[in-house]
């Protein structure tokens, strides 16, 4: 039989497992000199924060929700058969870094195709559940529910009322350790330069998709992010009453990094304007 994945227990899971990670990151920040940075790749570092921070939050989540696969992005892991977390124990480590005090714990469920979470009929397909995001330096907790609400330390948040995409303040992100698809992205980047209130990058894509659920922006695209940077997100979003996609198209959530969210009103016009590009 299926868990009841939307239970109160598994999102209180969650937050615990936020906080404890939020903790660690917030003593190594105080010393961040000492820190044993690695590069995993260019412009994309990790270090014993990440890590320890990671480790918190596999050790509540193994305890508290045994039999649920885990995908964290330092230790990998496993997809379970009915649903996996998805975690990112850091997300915004430039920032982190730099002591530039904007980053966050992002982590998520992910019912996948065919199991039950409410009991009733079979998912048809992977479908994120519930999302936290934690941004340890505001105080700020997201959390959501997939179908039920979205809420910013307790108080019901809700994607913001603009109707035009003229009146509209974006965030998006740009290339940094993939530039493939540079040529994709800059002609959108431009056009909503000219074509909005104005745009914003701040460096944490759960960040900026939490702040498009609560209304701070309208709308917000990025390339290249892995399934752990937007997860979390993405349940905010739609619990929210926005739009979340993939911006092909092509997968039930933005799980390839690709993605696109933004209040209901400008979601059309938000996707014209970048994925005419792609």
């Amino acid at each position: 039989m299926t868990p009841h994945l939307l239970s109160a227990d598994y999102l209180d899971a969650a937050v615990t497992a936020a906080h404890a990670a939020a903790a660690i990151l917030q003593s190594h920040a105080l010393h961040r000199s000492d820190l044993i940075i690695d590069t995993k790749q260019r412009n994309d570092l990790v270090s014993q924060a990440d890590r320890e921070a990671e480790q918190a939050i596999l050790q509540v989540l193994q305890a508290r929700t045994p039999g649920i696969g885990i995908i964290a992005e330092e230790s990998g892991g496993q997809a379970g058969s009915q649903a996996t977390w998805c975690i990112d124990p850091l997300d915004g480590t430039t920032n982190f870094l730099s002591g530039i005090p904007h980053y966050a714990v992002s982590i998520a469920l992910i019912a996948h195709a065919g199991s039950q979470p409410d009991g009733q009929a079979p998912l048809p397909q992977d479908t994120p559940l519930i999302g936290v995001v934690y941004d340890p330096n505001r105080e700020e907790l997201f959390t959501a529910l997939h179908g039920i609400g979205a809420w910013l330390n307790g108080r019901r948040i809700y994607c913001s009322d603009t109707r035009l995409l003229a009146d509209s303040v974006l965030a998006t992100g740009f290339p940094f350790r993939d530039f493939s698809f540079e040529s994709q992205y800059m002609p959108g980047f431009t056009d909503a330069m000219h074509q909005t209130r104005g745009v914003r990058r701040l460096g944490a894509a759960s960040l900026d998709l939490a702040w498009t659920a609560c209304g701070r922006y309208d709308g917000y695209w990025e390339m290249g992010l892995a399934p752990w940077d937007v997860a979390a997100g993405t349940v905010l979003v739609r619990a929210a009453g926005g739009v979340c996609e993939d911006l092909h198209h092509q997968a039930p959530w933005p799980d390839s990094g690709y993605v696109v969210a933004s209040n209901a009103h400008i979601a059309t016009a938000l996707d014209i304007l970048i994925s005419r590009h792609l």
